[in-house]
């Protein structure tokens, strides 16, 4: 066997040639390891172009790039998902799901039921075919013309007005109507069926109800209460009030914190304040209760027509050691007087 040493590239890579077998490498040749394995630094230093890495280190590369794109997509969902949330547009009350009732047309079965109400608690054994005429539009076809009267006896209401709709669902629902006879109240439950195209019917016979029920005020009232300013106010007050129930502008804004405040344009007379409460509070801020008594013209507009005694809230502020009024309105204080 005859050997012959090589030298190629300067890599000192021997090729190996046995007798009969020419160009084939020996045994230890790695066709993918770079040559002098043993000096990879040296190897790495040379000019060798081609990458000498094994056919395993492919996949590692393509293993790393899988795993760096998906850390990048987890950071970017990550950064995005709260933004999106602060960002997103609130979802108010108006998207809540609607409840059973919400579809019933309850202003115009309200206003249906108060029509047949009206026919049907006033009746008269003399009248009673023209009472049965005017039930019919509200009747379903094939009712009782008296709907359950016994054409005996005569009722009349001096009052009547829808107090409430319970809608059960999109087409059913209990109109409750309070109805005045003489010194009686009577409060009575109408059902009234709706279909899809808005038609309305009564759907069953009515049921008077208990009346409605007396509520009884809290104990409250200002408990710690500011002599000195109520009696300080009780004068300016009733200036006040008397350009008030004028409607006199040019007198009224003397007492006016700088808004324009509209009177009673001589609806009523002044006559004189009864009470002011002021509670304790802000040195230059109080909301004080008036009560303030009206002389009201009688029928004929003479002013004979008695008195009537009202309360009211008045928003004061106090500039430059005078107090002045800033808004009236109505009171929301209990009393019992």
């Amino acid at each position: 066997m005859a050997r012959r040493p090589a030298v190629k590239d300067g890599r000192g890579t021997a090729v190996v040639e046995e007798a009969g077998t020419p160009g084939v490498l020996g045994p230890t040749a790695d066709p993918w390891e770079p040559a002098g394995r043993e000096g990879r630094g040296g190897a790495r230093g040379g000019g060798g172009g081609r990458w000498g890495g094994s056919g395993g280190r492919w996949w590692v590369w393509v293993g790393r790039a899988v795993l760096w794109a998906v850390i990048i997509v987890i950071v970017v969902n990550g950064v995005r998902a709260p933004f999106e949330r602060f960002t997103a547009p609130s979802t108010g009350p108006s998207e809540a799901k609607p409840g059973k009732g919400a579809l019933f047309p309850s202003s115009a079965a309200g206003a249906f039921a108060l029509q047949f109400a009206n026919v049907y608690l006033n009746y008269d054994q003399k009248t009673a075919p023209a009472r049965e005429a005017q039930l019919r539009p509200f009747l379903p076809e094939g009712a009782d013309a008296r709907f359950g009267w016994n054409g005996v006896g005569a009722l009349q209401v001096q009052s009547v007005q829808v107090a409430g709709v319970d809608a059960r669902d999109a087409n059913n629902a209990t109109v409750i109507v309070l109805a005045r006879n003489q010194d009686k109240w009577l409060r009575l439950a109408v059902p009234v069926y709706a279909d899809k195209n808005g038609a309305l019917v009564i759907s069953g016979r009515p049921a008077l109800l208990p009346p409605p029920t007396k509520a009884a005020l809290p104990d409250s009232g200002v408990r710690d209460r500011d002599s000195a300013l109520e009696g300080e106010l009780t004068p300016v007050l009733g200036l006040f009030f008397q350009a008030y129930a004028g409607g006199d502008q040019a007198a009224l804004s003397r007492f006016a914190d700088g808004t324009t405040i509209p009177g009673l344009a001589g609806t009523v007379t002044f006559s004189q304040v009864r009470q002011v409460v002021a509670p304790r509070g802000d040195a230059g801020a109080r909301t004080v209760t008036a009560t303030v008594a009206w002389q009201v013209p009688g029928s004929n507009g003479a002013g004979n027509g008695g008195e009537l005694e009202q309360a009211y809230d008045l928003d004061m502020v106090k500039k430059g050691g005078t107090w002045y009024v800033r808004d009236i309105h109505g009171t929301t204080e209990p009393s019992a007087s």
